[in-house]
């Protein structure tokens, strides 16, 4: 069964960048399009981004367009998403999630069948 663990959050200045990862394991990461979504204190779950199994289509929400990127290295089956730009307003636990599509990027938080756990990111002076 696949499993995900995020790690490379922790807090930044605004301005500031990071990289988080998304290190897969028990299957390939490549047999999964690849989300990130995050969660502030008080607030719903809300979707980030997206990367196609094939790692050919990203697709992001409008707050982040620009700033942030994904993309997935195979031979560590691992999926990244980094940061650039950040704002107090990114400050959230971000997860990742898998979901069994191909040929796009997955969406929708329903179609995702496995997540991590979550690892925190504060944007803060």
């Amino acid at each position: 069964q696949l499993q995900l663990v995020e790690s490379g959050g922790g807090l930044v200045q605004p301005g500031g960048s990071l990289r988080l990862s998304c290190a897969a394991s028990g299957s390939t990461v490549d047999n999964y399009g690849i989300g990130w979504f995050r969660q502030a204190p008080g607030k719903e779950r809300e979707w980030v981004g997206s990367i196609s199994s094939s790692g050919l289509s990203t697709t992001y929400a409008a707050f982040v367009k620009g700033r942030f990127t994904i993309s997935r290295d195979s031979a560590k089956n691992t999926v990244y998403l980094q940061m650039m730009s950040l704002k107090p307003e990114d400050t959230a636990v971000y997860y990742c999630a898998a979901a069994q599509v191909l040929g796009r990027a997955p969406i929708d938080a329903h179609e995702f069948a496995f997540w991590g756990r979550g690892t925190q990111v504060t944007v803060s002076s």
